[in-house]
């Protein structure tokens, strides 16, 4: 019998960072996205590449691969020519949608804030202002 231990995020070995590092991209998230609204249903790799502004073929190619082996997505091949490809969410991939929501939601809120942050942190220092850390 095999015991489920916590990882330890901090440990470039953990396996749940690993993943982690996999499932937080942001191709990751727009497919999953993409595939969770057509979910119980399929989608054919050319419309879920036009579904994905500014994603590469190639990028697109080893996202859905990553996923695929990670059992997230199933991939189903016509035998066709060209082959037919379609995907779809996995039960465990749609798991995965509702956190990856949540994260582009709070994404959504704060942008605005993220971004006046990151203005007033480019922003030339004046000679004589306060310098706060």
């Amino acid at each position: 019998m095999t015991t489920s231990r916590p990882g330890d995020l901090l440990d470039p070995r953990c396996p749940t960072r690993q993943l982690l590092d996999r499932v937080g991209t942001k191709w990751t998230s727009m497919v999953v996205k993409v595939l969770a609204e057509e979910a119980p249903g399929e989608i054919r790799f050319a419309e879920l590449r036009r579904r994905v502004p500014g994603i590469s073929q190639k990028m697109l190619s080893t996202t859905l691969r990553s996923l695929d082996r990670d059992g997230l997505v199933a991939r189903r091949v016509e035998p066709t020519v060209p082959p037919a490809v379609h995907y779809r969410l996995t039960e465990l991939g749609l798991s995965l949608e509702g956190p990856l929501s949540a994260l582009r939601v709070w994404a959504e809120t704060h942008m605005a804030e993220i971004d006046r942050n990151n203005r007033l942190a480019d922003a030339p220092v004046r000679v004589g202002a306060p310098v706060s850390e």
